[in-house]
């Protein structure tokens, strides 16, 4: 049951002081005493309950008899409206274990919960990855965040309240478990004893197809990186090599390079919706498809997965005055320099006038290449192929009023170093 530990692993229960969170805990605490554990708490106050300081207090107590330190989270629940007060109480407890400095925060969750997980799955029309259930262990979404680990998934609610008396264990009861308001509630209270009188051993049977739904998750996702291997180029779908597939492997593909990019995807309606609108969209056209905070668009038969961004406003600026590099922090990045032969700006021309970095205004002319014309900028970061969102989004080099310097494009041919001359080499280092 414990085979994910390590001796030495920094364990924090999440301890609520109900049964389940204190048979867990007081496992913990025997198994610490024969393996080298660094074992501590953490217990999260929602302040929905007038019971709420009782039960911190108590979880206080109990872990104080343990020797075991224990940190207390206070929130205060807003929930907006049409959402769930479950579902924000949830989103703010894993954002405080997210924040936890350990190897794991160790959930109590068993067998009848995962049972009833599986059956809310399904009521709400989730997809594959819903019915997977509850992972044993799961990563959370930074890097720096503890495991969570589900020791007792396999174990059945009777079996740990069975545990509980027999070694004189004490909890509380949170009086929200009797209300079947809630829907977890009503199928614990209304639904499941009835269900249990005919199907007696449905938690493991449940258990077993939420297994059975994760062995096809894990098939889709393969076939979803043989499908990113001819359709992918550069890190972008390409829309043409998508349209040899099924409609269902190129969502399944869609989904599966949303996922890695660390996006939730949107609802099945609206990934087919989305998926529909580059499809069906001309060679010329340029759709855009805004989720959550995350936009998709299609540039020359590419998709792009971005994160919804604030353009920038022109007048934004910052004056480089020599130093080896320059945070753009309305950019989003920096500009490292380096003194380089025959390449980059000339120092000998750039020694008068203010040198400033801003955005397009529209309008700017450009000469990178010294054999041809003067141009719009506008027509040279299109034959760049840069798409029209970043364009805005690009830091541009000013010498007075003259524009020096273009990231992907290179230096105006009148600021170019000459032959042997050593030159300043600006590179564009987004983040």
């Amino acid at each position: 049951m414990f085979r994910h530990i390590k001796p030495g692993d920094h364990l924090t229960v999440a301890l609520s002081g109900g049964v389940d969170s204190v048979v867990l805990l007081h496992i913990l605490v025997t198994l610490s005493r024969e393996m080298p554990l660094t074992l501590s708490a953490v217990h999260v106050n929602h302040g929905i309950s007038s019971n709420a300081t009782h039960w911190s207090k108590f979880c206080c107590h109990l872990c104080h008899a343990y020797g075991v330190s224990i940190y207390i989270a206070y929130l205060k629940i807003k929930k907006e409206k049409g959402e769930s007060l479950e579902a924000r109480a949830r989103e703010e407890r894993y954002r405080v274990f997210n924040q936890i400095q350990a190897n794991y925060v160790v959930l109590a969750q068993h067998l009848d919960d995962q049972a009833e997980t599986l059956l809310l799955q399904l009521f709400r029309g989730a997809g594959i990855k819903g019915l997977c259930g509850m992972p044993l262990v799961r990563k959370q979404s930074s890097i720096a965040a503890p495991q969570i680990l589900r020791p007792l998934l396999e174990i059945s609610r009777d079996e740990i309240e069975a545990y509980g008396r027999l070694n004189k264990l004490n909890w509380i009861n949170d009086e929200s478990n009797d209300s079947i308001i809630f829907n977890r509630n009503f199928l614990r209270h209304d639904i499941l004893p009835l269900l249990k009188k005919r199907y007696p051993n449905y938690p493991k049977t449940l258990l077993r197809a939420s297994r059975h739904f994760s062995e096809t998750l894990s098939l889709l996702d393969e076939l979803a990186v043989i499908d990113n291997g001819h359709c992918v180029v550069s890190g972008n779908i390409q829309v043409n090599h998508i349209r040899h597939l099924s409609f269902a492997r190129a969502k399944n593909l869609l989904r599966y390079k949303l996922l890695q990019q660390g996006v939730t995807p949107p609802s099945t309606v609206k990934l087919e919706t989305i998926l529909h609108q580059i499809l069906s969209a001309g060679a010329d056209s340029q759709p855009y498809i805004s989720f959550g905070n995350t936009e998709i668009r299609c540039y020359k038969g590419s998709i792009y997965i971005l994160p919804s961004k604030t353009f920038l406003q022109s007048s934004e600026h910052y004056v480089w005055n020599g130093e080896a590099h320059i945070v753009l922090s309305h950019f989003n990045g920096t500009i490292r320099f380096t003194e380089v032969k025959n390449q980059g700006i000339s120092q000998n021309k750039i020694s008068t006038e203010l040198i400033t970095i801003r955005s397009r205004k529209g309008g700017e002319r450009f000469m990178p290449a010294c054999n041809r014309p003067r141009r719009s900028l506008k027509n040279l970061l299109q034959e760049a192929s840069i798409p029209p969102w970043k364009r805005n989004t690009i830091p541009l080099m000013f010498y007075g009023e003259k524009l020096i310097w273009v990231p992907s494009i290179g230096v105006d041919c009148e600021f170019q170093v000459k032959s042997d001359e050593l030159g300043i080499l600006p590179v564009w280092d987004p983040m």
